[in-house]
């Protein structure tokens, strides 16, 4: 059930500083009593990057440019895209949205929401990572998760090994 209209105005910024990875995030859908829609209002300074570079294999995001200018790397193949203000991006889930952001000279505003389905598994092709989460998605409540984990995407243990 709806908890009614939240204005982003009334919500604090959470802040997450990770060297070139430093943002400011306000979780609108869950304010809102969101339960399978999430949506985050970002602020990323000029020159600094969001999440790492990452796609999801259940989930499916979306990017609504309200500010600034920036750049996006789509594709396995990172190809690069100028972000401006008014641009829209789907991302359906599967390698082809993998996705990584940048802030060009000014604040980059944005607009994410994502479906929030779980488990999801969320796969970072740079670092050959993967996330696995099941109790709440990526962007839910980390307190609700009974699994959270990130892993080598090569690490494979056969089924009958002990």
């Amino acid at each position: 059930m709806s908890d009614g209209p939240v204005n982003e105005a009334d919500l604090d910024w959470t802040d997450h500083d990770h060297g070139d990875r430093t943002f400011r995030r306000k979780q609108l859908g869950d304010a809102a009593g969101g339960e399978q829609l999430g949506a985050s209002l970002y602020a990323v300074p000029p020159g600094k990057r969001l999440w790492v570079r990452h796609y999801h294999e259940g989930n499916e995001e979306a990017i609504f440019v309200q500010a600034g200018t920036g750049t996006l790397w789509l594709g396995p193949d990172a190809e690069e895209h100028a972000l401006k203000p008014g641009d829209f991006v789907a991302l359906p889930a599967g390698e082809e949205s993998a996705h990584e952001i940048e802030a060009g000279e000014s604040e980059l505003r944005l607009l994410m929401v994502s479906t929030m389905e779980e488990p999801d598994i969320t796969v970072y092709p740079d670092r050959e990572m993967v996330g696995l989460y099941a109790g709440s998605p990526p962007g839910g409540e980390k307190a609700d998760r009974t699994l959270s984990t990130y892993l080598d995407i090569n690490a494979e243990k056969e089924y009958w090994e002990e």
